[in-house]
């Protein structure tokens, strides 16, 4: 009796932890799926790839999956109208900070006595 009972608890083992890995593998595909990647697909199939190559693959995948998102791409081409609105204000404040030097330096170039001669 005790054998059918360890048998039953082995296979049962040796099934939940099957699923568990291929559940763990199709979280990266999960990922890109619910942020729409362009590439979700080949995403999937490069986690059943990396069940073949000792899971190497599967921390590249995540990685990839969760790069892109809707709001904002890949994020080196659009930059959001709150970054842009920063970028402009810093801009001013170096156009106005670079007049004030000028302004700075043509005042102490006016106010300077002439030196003559080296030190």
């Amino acid at each position: 009796m005790l054998d059918y009972l360890a048998l039953g608890i082995l296979v049962f083992a040796v099934v939940t932890v099957f699923y568990g890995v291929i559940v763990i593998h199709d979280i990266p595909y999960a990922i890109a799926e619910k942020r729409q990647h362009p590439h979700s697909d080949a995403i999937h199939v490069a986690g059943w790839i990396s069940l073949l190559t000792l899971h190497v693959l599967w921390p590249f995948l995540w990685i990839w999956a969760t790069l892109y998102r809707p709001d904002r791409g890949w994020g080196f081409s659009k930059q959001s109208s709150q970054a842009s609105v920063q970028t402009d204000q810093l801009e001013m404040q170096i156009s106005a900070l670079v007049a004030r030097l000028e302004a700075l330096e043509s005042r102490a170039g006016d106010d300077a006595p002439a030196v003559e001669g080296g030190v």
